[in-house]
């Protein structure tokens, strides 16, 4: 009996493991000591000669829940000529919000670089927290140079790896993301992928309380999506928002630490903007009414006197050529 109950009371510390280490990642910032959490694509694209400060925080990115990075991160960077960096970090601390809903400062890590070459430039972020039992193996991109398109899809060398096959930087919204996990340098089969994107402080409660209601039933399904990779450890997800995605692929070992390569990707918003045929939609609408009221003018002049010739076709181009400049003038 005793027996039994042990592997019961193992059973459930392991699945609340893993509902618990599904939603943390380890979140790499380009941002500033002003507020860090204030990130958006346009930070992962740098000028030639410009310093990137980078913040490395640890937490669930969709619901924005932070806890405190527990061990010193190990961060390097690949430029674009396949040279490797090793950066030196220090301990920082942010503000946020804790898994209770309270307000906190945690302990996170920041570094610095300056990009000195054209090109991409792949930041990669080795973490081990020792609660999850987990070692994150993240990666990012940092984009230099109109059309200078080389080095985003390098390999690092990590022990778990995520291979991206589709560009990570000018991806918009509704853009599918597909890539490859590597385990080892070998393809992790049938692996869970879990996607998630980042929500600042704000929108993470706002976003979190509106599920809830909407799905009490598993309103996490919808904070973290899932999928699994193939048989050659391909994957691919469609990132349906304009934000910070994080894709994570995980290794799980019948002993010792799991590990997870995660790729960060920024998405821009939908290009051109959808609003933006509004202005002609809007002027087709103008002219149309136009054309009506030129035609009620016209069988009111035939029901009360003779036109004279072309009238009705003047009448019609002015009252055509007056909604095209009120609407030009809005």
């Amino acid at each position: 009996m005793r027996k039994i109950i042990t592997t019961l009371l193992l059973a459930i510390m392991l699945v609340v493991t893993i509902g618990t280490a599904s939603a943390h990642f380890t979140m790499v910032f380009p941002s500033d000591d002003e507020n860090m959490w204030d990130v958006a694509p346009e930070d992962y694209i740098a000028e030639l000669g410009e310093e990137k400060t980078i913040y490395i925080m640890w937490g669930h990115p969709y619901e924005h829940i932070s806890f405190d990075v527990s061990s010193i991160p190990e961060v390097t960077i690949t430029k674009p000529d396949g040279t490797t960096e090793t950066l030196t970090v220090e301990e920082t601390t942010v503000e946020g919000m804790d898994e209770d809903g309270n307000d906190g400062t945690f302990v996170a890590y920041k570094t610095s670089f300056t990009v000195d070459q054209m090109g991409d430039t792949v930041l990669a972020v080795k973490y081990e927290d020792g609660e999850e039992e987990l070692i994150d193996y993240t990666k990012a991109v940092i984009h230099c140079g109109e059309e200078m398109w080389v080095g985003w899809d390098r390999k690092v060398g990590q022990e778990t790896e995520i291979m991206p096959y589709m560009r990570p930087y000018g991806m918009e919204e509704g853009f599918v993301f597909a890539g490859q996990a590597l385990h080892n340098d070998k393809p992790l089969a049938d692996a869970d992928v879990e996607i998630e994107i980042y929500h600042d402080l704000e929108e993470g409660k706002e976003v979190v309380e509106e599920a809830e209601e909407m799905y009490p039933y598993d309103a996490p399904m919808v904070f973290t999506r899932l999928t699994k990779s193939n048989s050659q450890g391909e994957f691919s997800y469609t990132l349906d928002e304009p934000g910070i995605w994080f894709v994570g692929a995980t290794m799980e070992p019948e002993s010792g630490k799991a590990t997870r390569g995660v790729f960060i990707i920024p998405v821009i918003e939908e290009f051109p903007a959808e609003g933006s045929s509004g202005d002609y939609a809007e002027l087709q609408q103008e002219v149309d009414e136009a054309k009506q009221l030129a035609q009620e003018a016209k069988e009111s002049a035939e029901s009360t006197t003779e036109s004279a010739p072309g009238f009705e076709g003047i009448f019609a181009i002015a009252a055509i050529l007056g909604a095209v400049f009120l609407s030009r003038r809005k």
